[in-house]
């Protein structure tokens, strides 16, 4: 989403639903001149007045919002402003298969987002997930509305991911073995 959001006149709204992930994409996105910000419940209510009055005046380029903000009155009503003034990008609801009533990591908030559809009807939308197979799929174009949309599927292979399973007999210091010998200089989740 970040290339069409670049691309296209106004700002992107992006939705996504973890706070961490705001602020790392965020971080990485100002180190690249990206004019971007988050406005989630982190947040102090001066900076969060602040990354509002930035969105008033046309001066980001994507904003990252969780999807319970999206969903208040007072937060649409401003994305009605922005609309008629600088105008939206598109919409990016990442993290779509949180839609799926099935899936772990449900939220019924997204549910609601159709809501983008009815009030921003001129607005692109975009769902991107990495988790989602076919049932689930179907469910994010029902949910949101997405039925004239194009899905572009790729192999849920991850080579930068690797599983190994060991048993634990001291889990700290084979933890600490494996990070020095294997990963010395790396990043990763463990």
């Amino acid at each position: 989403y970040q290339l069409p959001a670049l691309l296209r006149e106004g700002v992107a709204v992006v939705v996504s639903p973890l706070i961490a992930l705001m602020q790392d994409q965020v971080d990485a996105l100002k180190q690249l001149g990206v004019r971007a910000a988050f406005l989630n419940s982190s947040q102090e209510a001066d900076e969060a007045r602040e990354v509002t009055a930035q969105l008033m005046r046309g001066h980001l380029q994507i904003v990252y919002v969780a999807p319970e903000r999206l969903l208040m009155e007072s937060f649409l009503v401003l994305l009605e402003q922005i609309e008629h003034g600088a105008g939206i990008a598109l919409f990016a609801i990442d993290e779509a298969h949180c839609v799926s009533q099935w899936g772990h990591d449900f939220r019924p908030e997204y549910r609601k987002l159709t809501v983008l559809h009815e009030r921003f009807p001129q607005v692109p939308r975009i769902a991107l997930t990495a988790t989602a197979d076919a049932p689930t799929r179907a469910e994010i174009v029902e949910r949101l509305k997405l039925e004239e949309a194009r899905q572009f599927v790729a192999s849920f292979d991850r080579p930068n991911i690797r599983y190994r399973i060991t048993q634990k007999v001291n889990a700290r210091q084979q933890l600490e073995a494996f990070l020095e010998n294997e990963h010395a200089n790396d990043a990763g989740i463990v």
